[in-house]
């Protein structure tokens, strides 16, 4: 079984599995240091005189029994099974003649004390604790006030082996919530991620049109009645803007609440929010501003090529939006688009001969939505006035390897 396998099949073993394979593990060891096994002269730990008894085996069953409930209750009641869990250690240690718990009986309260700290509150991972310090500290008191030997030394060595099983899954749990913070940051980046280019795409695709519809109405007003096929015209044009401007915001809104609906229908994928848009349509965005009256000049340098899909959508929003302010701030009547296909790197030029800036400059999210998209794209953008008078934008969008003529 390979290892991307086989982690995620460890990760699914329930916790009780875990504990009781240490108390079966605990009890193998038990039994094997108190036999003499090859290499030895003698056994490293002498077995007590009921340990091969009928009543220190059928103690050492009640034990395993204790043991088991404790696992099988442990991811319910995990502090219960804990109980179980250190009522079995102390039971198993009565045949043993010893003085104190062995880590042996105590493995699986060690491992069951970690599960508990790493994946409940704190308050019950302390719990835990003091309750299976306290059942090693009543062990001693009541056999020292039996007035029998007590082994002091190894039973701090088994408390330090809570404390730290403690520890560590005090830790895993500090892990796991960090794990689960940064999770729910990076959901949440991810809305406002996704809302500032749901912003972005309706502004583009909203300014753009309705630059468009005043254009026409405007034209449309003043020769209505000296031109009324010139006028009816510009209304028909005016109507087809309106209706691909609904059309749009119809298929963003329908994406938008199929991603709402998808939670309930988790088999179901929502339909990505990708708009068709892109340097295709450039043609006919031209056409469309030079019918509303500011012609657009489009020149193509360099081999036309496919290009990836945020790039395309990109360099297609940027030279809508640019044209979008020519036709409302830049009082002129023409302007230039420029689109050259490098080997490495898409350039796009959008330039006008109008009054310069303005408003453009200074106001609105245009700019800053076109800044973002190359920033996005690890691209270089500029946009100033031209010396000569009017306005420029330009736009450099790196283009990966596999795109790359």
């Amino acid at each position: 079984m390979s290892p991307s396998l086989s982690v995620p099949l460890l990760k699914r073993v329930p916790p009780g599995w875990w504990v009781g394979m240490a108390w079966y593990a605990g009890v193998l060891l038990t039994f094997l240091v108190r036999v003499r096994l090859p290499g030895e002269f003698e056994p490293s730990v002498r077995p007590g005189m009921l340990l091969y008894r009928w009543d220190g085996l059928l103690t050492q069953l009640l034990a395993t029994a204790l043991a088991a409930g404790g696992c099988l209750v442990m991811e319910r009641r995990p502090l219960t099974g804990l109980a179980l869990l250190l009522g079995a250690a102390t039971t198993a240690t009565f045949s043993l003649s010893v003085g104190e718990i062995p880590l042996a009986q105590f493995l699986a309260a060690d491992i069951a004390l970690y599960f508990i700290t790493a994946s409940r509150s704190r308050r019950t991972g302390l719990a835990a604790l003091l309750m299976s310090l306290g059942v090693l500290a009543g062990f001693l008191a009541v056999r020292l006030l039996a007035g029998w030997r007590i082994g002091t030394s190894a039973e701090l060595v088994v408390a330090l082996t809570a404390v730290v099983a403690w520890l560590v899954g005090g830790s895993a749990y500090e892990t796991r919530r960090h794990g689960e913070k940064l999770a729910a940051r990076a959901a949440d980046q991810a809305v406002i991620t996704e809302r500032l280019r749901i912003a972005r795409e309706m502004h583009d695709m909203v300014a753009h049109s309705v630059g468009i519809i005043a254009l026409q109405a405007g034209a449309a007003a003043r020769v209505v009645h000296t031109q009324p096929d010139a006028a009816r015209e510009a209304m028909h044009a005016v109507e087809t803007a309106g209706r691909e401007t609904l059309s749009g915001l119809r298929r963003m809104l329908g994406a938008l609440r199929q991603d709402v609906s998808a939670p309930e229908e988790p088999e179901r994928k929502a339909a990505p929010l990708h708009p068709t848009e892109g340097l295709a349509d450039v043609d006919r965005l031209a056409r469309a501003t030079t019918a509303a009256g500011v012609r657009v000049d489009v020149r193509w340098r360099g081999a036309r090529r496919p290009l990836p899909p945020d790039i395309d959508l990109s360099a297609f929003r940027i030279i809508q939006e640019s044209v979008t302010n020519v036709v409302r701030h830049a009082a002129t009547g023409a302007c230039r688009v420029s689109v050259e296909y490098g080997s490495e790197e898409l350039a796009i030029e959008v330039a006008d001969g109008g009054r310069g800036p303005g408003k453009v400059a200074d106001g609105g999210f245009g700019l800053i939505g076109m800044r973002e998209r190359v920033a996005l794209l690890h691209g270089e953008f500029t946009a100033a006035p031209r010396p000569e008078g009017g306005f420029r934008v330009t736009a450099r969008l790196p283009v990966p390897e596999e795109y790359a003529a």
